[in-house]
């Protein structure tokens, strides 16, 4: 059988089909028609030899922004963080609102080459820089039954409900608007994603107790709700500031089925994730939350008191994988974080997270390189990794797209001293 495209002798690895060794793949008219230890290449049109290199099922960075000139400088190119950076589904957390999702489907979702979803935000406005208009976040900004309808009559886009959990939030207004979220999650039948991790200053004259205010949050979610940033170094996290240990209820609402997503972005401490996984809890996926602030680095103090979301090392969806390598997961784990898994958590495992045939070929093609890198956190913390996973290229429905993103650290300035 001639086929349009053979990957030929990468070393797939993937969790959800428990296929892990070298096999070639062919693609036909945008579809995976085969996956055998080896494919005759005459008649092919292309061939990739993938030597060496790790072939998986096309990544889902599950924490996104990319409702690009609509959500201020948070908003990112869908293409740069997506398929020009080996990225071929891109979930954006909270950026369209029920107000504002059309013009996501229409200016963002449908131009782009990258699958395009996204966790509705609770709020009208949606994911507009609220650092600096924390007024627009609460419970008068939400409309339970017009983002429940919104939800439901756009069900290839939204796949779930962003809200946020943190004590600038609730000086103002307590869990109001998390109540609100998890009425509109329950109404629209979806999972309630909740940001951890404080945002905005507390409100004059009050004071929150971060540990209060988880122990109040947790309980009210469900089966298959994710509680994002876990390894944040900022107040209100997984680990109690009273204990120094992982909070009891948090272990409580894991074993009742809510899940675990990173959410790199500004909330990735070293110091916090050994802390977190030490104790036993592993993410269970894993989103880049690159935005117009955090990629870019702040190289002063005054930078960063300025705004709390500028960066002090960059980083992408690899990037933070390789970090979570480097803190003990394994490669098949980390693998899974970023496509069985997610797949899983968006209720799209029939379509993508696997390499099958009769597929829509998204593939990732990464290189593992070996040697020693400097990778640092948003505290500033710098290990030094011995593998590093970089983006090749991707295949989106068999479109070949190379990794080309500007947002891409280059490998080479990753080197340590």
């Amino acid at each position: 059988m001639p086929f349009d495209t053979i990957l030929h002798a990468g070393h797939i690895i993937d969790p959800a089909a428990k296929r892990d060794g070298v096999f070639d793949i062919g693609i036909q008219d945008g579809k995976i028609a085969a996956i055998e230890p080896h494919l005759p290449a005459d008649g092919a049109r292309e061939t990739h030899d993938l030597t060496a290199k790790l072939v998986i099922p096309g990544m889902i960075d599950t924490h996104a922004h990319i409702y690009e000139h609509v959500t201020g400088k948070f908003g990112l190119n869908a293409d740069m963080v997506g398929v020009h950076s080996g990225v071929t589904t891109v979930v954006d957390q909270g950026g369209p609102s029920c107000m504002t999702l059309p013009g996501f489907r229409a200016f963002i979702a449908e131009p782009s080459k990258t699958r395009v979803l996204c966790f509705i935000s609770a709020y009208l406005v949606g994911g507009l820089e609220g650092h600096y208009y924390p007024e627009l976040y609460g419970p008068d900004q939400v409309n339970v039954e017009h983002t429940v309808r919104v939800a439901r009559e756009n069900p290839d886009l939204v796949r779930g409900i962003k809200a946020h959990a943190e004590i600038g939030g609730a000086s103002r207004w307590g869990l109001d608007v998390i109540k609100l979220g998890k009425q509109i999650a329950r109404g629209a039948g979806l999972p309630l994603y909740i940001h951890l991790g404080q945002l905005w200053p507390e409100k004059e004259g009050t004071h929150i107790d971060p540990d209060e205010l988880v122990r109040e949050l947790v309980p009210l979610m469900d089966k298959g709700d994710v509680l994002a940033h876990p390894f944040t170094r900022h107040p209100g996290g997984f680990i109690s500031t009273e204990t120094g240990k992982v909070h009891p209820i948090v272990w409580a609402a894991l074993e009742r089925g809510v899940t675990v997503d990173v959410g790199h972005g500004s909330h990735f401490s070293f110091d916090m994730a050994r802390q977190v996984i030490e104790a036993g809890i592993k993410p269970y996926t894993l989103g880049a939350d690159m935005h117009g602030y955090n990629v870019k680095v702040a190289k002063t103090d005054e930078e960063r008191s300025k705004n709390p979301f500028f960066g002090v090392a960059p980083f992408n969806l690899t990037n933070a994988m390789s970090k979570l390598l480097v803190l003990g997961m394994s490669l098949p784990e980390v693998v899974a974080t970023v496509t069985s898994n997610p797949a899983n958590m968006l209720g799209l495992q029939a379509e993508i997270g696997t390499l099958a045939v009769g597929r829509a070929a998204d593939i990732s093609v990464l290189e593992l390189l070996n040697g020693a890198f400097e990778l640092s956190d948003n505290s500033g913390v710098s290990v030094t990794a011995p593998q590093m996973l970089v983006p090749a290229f991707c295949l989106r429905a068999g479109a070949y797209f190379p990794s080309v993103s500007p947002l891409v650290p280059p490998a080479a300035q990753q080197i340590a001293a």
